[in-house]
């Protein structure tokens, strides 16, 4: 009796954990880029203003803990994608990696929550 072909796409075919962690690890990466142009917008933003905005070194200050700390996860999201899971003895540092990379992204977000609160919306431009 022929069994049948099974290819990538059928729901009976069991799933390649390392194929799914990369690419959720790529997805990861991307909205890490997407959060730092964001940052890098804000920080451009806050240096125009300059020292005369009232929240001038908070707000410089959270945006380069955000910028440093997302750099922290992109490089560490690169390490895990490099690693291939289904090797049992990379199984803990891996998780290891996968659960700080959560906590560090956690922090970016709480940190970018401070920083969208204390944010600056540029100045109307007057006509005269």
């Amino acid at each position: 009796m022929k069994r049948p072909r099974q290819n990538r796409w059928s729901r009976n075919s069991p799933i390649n954990m390392n194929h799914y962690a990369n690419k959720k690890s790529a997805a990861e990466s991307m909205l890490d880029i997407a959060l730092l142009m964001a940052n890098a917008s804000q920080l451009k933003t806050i240096l125009e203003v300059g020292p005369t905005f009232t929240l001038y070194v908070p707000l410089i200050s959270l945006i380069s803990i955000s910028l440093i700390l997302q750099i922290i996860v992109g490089v560490l999201l690169i390490f895990i994608v490099k690693w291939n899971l289904n090797d049992t003895s990379k199984h803990y540092i891996l998780n290891l990696l996968e659960n700080i990379v959560t906590a560090l992204v956690f922090i970016i977000v709480v940190v970018n929550i401070f920083i969208t609160a204390f944010g600056i919306q540029r100045p109307e431009d007057t006509k005269s």
